[in-house]
Order: C-alpha cells, then sequence, then structure tokens
C-alpha cells in the first residue's frame, strides 16, 4: 500500500508520432561523396598547427613563453606597466600640437627668415617648440633638467636600450610615462617608430596640460 502511494498512479504511454517522409525527387539522385584521389574536393580543415611560421613569428612565440617562465627583474618589468588608454590619449594629444616641421616648412621658414633679414625688417619668425626624440637627445635633455615631460615607448627591441632611462628620470626628478607602441611615438615626428621623446616647453595655453600630465606622472 505505502509503496503504490509513493509511486503514484503510473500514465500511459503517449502514442508515437508518426514520422513524415521526405519525398524523393526522382531528378535529383544523392549520390555519396568520394574523397578518394581524383574525387571530391577535400573538406577545409583548420591546418594553422601544421603550418611552417615565418622565424620572427616563432622568435616572437618563444620569448613570450620565456618570459612567462622566467623571473623578470624589476628593471624590464616596469615596461609592462604603461598608462591607461585615456592617459596615453591625453599626452598624444599634448604632443602631436608639437610634432617637429616637415622639411618644406622648415626650407619656407628660413627663406622668409632670409628675405626679411634681406630687407632689412626685423626677424619676426621664430623657430617654433617642437617635441625633441633620439635616444642620445632625449638623455641629454634628461641630464641637464631642460625636459618637461619624457615619454617612453614599452616594446623597444633591445629592452636594454631604454631599461635604464626610467630611473635616470627619478635621479634628476623629471617626470616620465611609458606608453604603449613605439610606432606611435613614431608618427609624432614623422618616423617608423622612436624609442623616446621629450617636451622641453609649451605655449601658456597648454601649460596648465602639462603639469597635470607631470604631477600625475
Amino acid at each position: 500500500m505505502g509503496k503504490a502511494a509513493k509511486g503514484g498512479k503510473k500514465l500511459p504511454s503517449a502514442p508515437l508520432a508518426e514520422k513524415k517522409k521526405a519525398k524523393k525527387n526522382p531528378l535529383f539522385e544523392k549520390a555519396p561523396r568520394n574523397f578518394r584521389l581524383g574525387g571530391d574536393i577535400q573538406p577545409k580543415r583548420d591546418l594553422t598547427r601544421f603550418v611552417k611560421w615565418p622565424k620572427y613569428v616563432r622568435l616572437q612565440r618563444m620569448k613570450r613563453v620565456m618570459l612567462m617562465r622566467l623571473k623578470v627583474p624589476p628593471a624590464i618589468n616596469q615596461f609592462n606597466a604603461a598608462i591607461d588608454k585615456n592617459q596615453a590619449g591625453k599626452v598624444l594629444a599634448l604632443c602631436k600640437k608639437y610634432m617637429p616641421e616637415t622639411k618644406a616648412a622648415k626650407k619656407a621658414r628660413l627663406m622668409e627668415m632670409a628675405q626679411q633679414k634681406k630687407d632689412g625688417q626685423e626677424v619676426k619668425t621664430k623657430k617654433p617648440q617642437v617635441v625633441k626624440y633620439g635616444l642620445n637627445h632625449v638623455t641629454t635633455l634628461i641630464e641637464n633638467k631642460q625636459a618637461k615631460l619624457v615619454v617612453i615607448a614599452h616594446d623597444v627591441d633591445p629592452i636594454e636600450l631604454v631599461c635604464w632611462l626610467p630611473a635616470l628620470c627619478r635621479k634628476k626628478d623629471v617626470p616620465y610615462c611609458i606608453i604603449k607602441g613605439k610606432s606611435r611615438l613614431g608618427q609624432l615626428v614623422h618616423k617608423k617608430a622612436v624609442s623616446a621623446i621629450a617636451l622641453t616647453g609649451v605655449s601658456k595655453e597648454d601649460q596648465k596640460d602639462l603639469e597635470t600630465l607631470a604631477s600625475n606622472f
């Protein structure tokens, strides 16, 4: 009695629904595919694992694995802590205002200066304030405490070229930041890639922005 009450009344199973068979069209006969030699085209397979990658790609991957395995010293690990996207945007926007002049622009400026001197007028065209670049030049500016803000790329190769630069900036009390992408810095100075750039001065309207950025770093 107890067992029957627990289980409850067993309901009859539903009748099986009749499956409708699809009608075959006698005009289109389905033939199984044959993937043997001279047969059907093979289906596309993902052969990524079997590709012989170029040497630079293999080196990149081996370096990545090696860095994960090894204990990275602080001097090199600091380049993994680049500034975030918003700060990087502000720094690049400020530096973009002080892009070095092109060869054509410089030639036109010098011609104008020469013409003013020739006419005996007072020289009005002054040398514009621009971003300084090149590792040796930036280093000299930091040592002389002329740099107001230094921007270093995180992906310089070999990293030994710039791994000492943050320590020098700290020693000389020069604000610095590490930004992602040496090519982004290169675009600011009409080059493919640049390891470090420095701002030595800005106009009055941008002075506040520079001070705000310098205080953040």
